[in-house]
């Protein structure tokens, strides 16, 4: 259902993990993600632990599905002193290239404990039908 349009992105994250970089808006990091089918439906779930939902983008042209997000660093008082800092900030940035056979007018998209999880129907069209066979004439008929 989706086609992965960068073998080079994962070896990029894997990169700035070690390296310790975070993402900006002209180079994002990559953001984890799951796709699966549920029945009907096409689920993507990408993890974004402390990201707000106004710091969130999601874009659809065409059939590709683009999701940014900016995890900024906390707000913290006078007289603090970081002792560690190990959780990534910065952009992060992942593009799908979604198949024709997915409704990209109705996607869904819901945030929760850090997990976009966006919904996407297969299309009508692409779903199975049966093909009767009518009379003598061997006319056929398609029902949906």
């Amino acid at each position: 259902m989706l086609m992965r349009t960068d073998p080079f992105r994962e070896m990029d994250r894997i990169v700035q993990q070690l390296s310790g970089t975070s993402g900006t808006w002209s180079k994002p990091s990559v953001m984890p993600m799951d796709a699966y089918r549920q029945g009907d439906v096409y689920v993507i779930a990408f993890d974004l632990p402390g990201v707000s939902t106004e710091a969130i983008d999601i874009d659809v042209e065409r059939n590709m599905l683009t999701v940014k997000a900016e995890r900024r660093p906390a707000e913290k008082s006078d007289g603090v002193q970081m002792e560690l800092s190990e959780r990534p900030l910065g952009v992060f940035s992942r593009q799908v290239m979604l198949a024709d056979t997915l409704d990209t007018e109705h996607i869904e998209a819901e945030y929760d404990a850090g997990v976009l999880t966006l919904r996407i129907p297969i299309a009508e069209r692409a779903k199975p039908r049966k093909i009767s066979i009518g009379g003598e004439s061997g006319r056929k008929q398609i029902s949906g």
